[in-house]
């Protein structure tokens, strides 16, 4: 018994230390650094942060005009596994990101890394933003920085077990966080490749389109990419975007763009619920950039809605 009860402490043991060694939260590269001393424009990181529909979540619902560049986030996100209570992401040095450096930032952006070391949850999509590219990560840090700083005290998730456990984290973002392009557009059309980037990374896009796999609790289901899926707060469907009959497939690219610029469908119905937000920031971007997410949204394959 004392041999077995040994046996059974050295397999746990050996256990928690491949758990442990597998779930330790990354970080940026050295080799890549270099970056970090270049300086960073805040014209173009207006345009990111607009792309990446950072008001949409870390500004006071429902916000308008000058309040959507108060990121003092605090509102809460409803889910099957527990509440998530979006956090302060101003300039405030106590509350926000104010006392972050870049690297921070870049390592909470690219991999889902706290400043200390923790991971975090894909709530906030870094599973899209992983593949930012270092320059338009140090612009959207620039523009951040001359936004007001909010004194708005974060609070923390209220989330049932295990979903309570964050280092468990670095096993679903092993299956589930690696970037790869949904749609291989191939590199000789820079219009249909910024159309992508913007889709499948700053927009985040498949963050809400896409259902999930794995009972809904992976990453997306690309090989139903963007063709609608329950909503992330567990009320209603987040619709079909693909040019499937079932989605935007009878929309021109020119309804699309109008649709981004208005809020208003081709058959003059208008943008409702969470999209609202979406279409708000989206109107923000140059004309050629929304003329690029709906060259790339009538490219992709069409899936029809579940």
């Amino acid at each position: 018994m004392k041999r077995l009860a040994i046996g059974l402490l050295a397999v746990a043991i050996l256990g928690f230390s491949v758990f442990w060694w597998l779930t330790i939260p990354k970080a940026i590269d050295s080799t890549v650094k270099d970056w970090i001393s270049k300086s960073g424009d805040p014209i173009l990181g207006e345009t990111i942060f607009w792309a990446g529909g950072c008001a949409s979540c870390h500004a006071v619902k429902g916000a308008k005009g000058k309040d959507k560049l108060k990121l003092g986030g605090n509102h809460s996100l409803v889910t099957p596994v527990g509440t998530f209570n979006v956090p302060n992401i101003s300039p405030d040095r106590e509350n926000g990101i104010g006392a972050w450096s870049v690297e921070d930032f870049a390592n909470a952006m690219l991999h889902g890394t706290s400043p200390d070391g923790k991971h975090y949850y894909p709530a906030f999509p870094y599973t899209s933003y992983s593949s930012m590219n270092y320059d338009d990560v140090k612009h959207l840090w620039t523009y951040i920085q001359t936004l007001e700083p909010v004194k708005t005290q974060n609070k923390p998730h209220d989330l049932t077990f295990p979903f309570n456990i964050s280092r468990g984290l670095g096993l679903w973002k092993l299956a589930f966080k690696e970037y790869q392009p949904v749609l291989n557009v191939g590199n000789t059309d820079n219009f249909l490749q910024r159309g992508q980037y913007l889709v499948e990374t700053l927009g985040h896009c498949g963050e809400c389109h896409t259902p999930r796999a794995s009972l809904g609790y992976g990453g997306g289901n690309t090989s139903r990419w963007l063709s609608g899926g329950p909503a992330p707060e567990g009320n209603g469907k987040i619709p079909n975007i693909t040019p499937h009959e079932t989605g935007i497939g009878s929309w021109s690219e020119a309804d699309i763009v109008y649709y981004l610029e208005s809020g208003f469908t081709p058959d003059f119905d208008s943008v409702g619920g969470s999209m609202t937000s979406v279409q708000e920031n989206m109107a923000k971007l140059p004309k050629s950039d929304l003329e690029a997410v709906a060259k790339y949204l009538k490219t992709i394959p069409a899936v029809a809605l579940n």
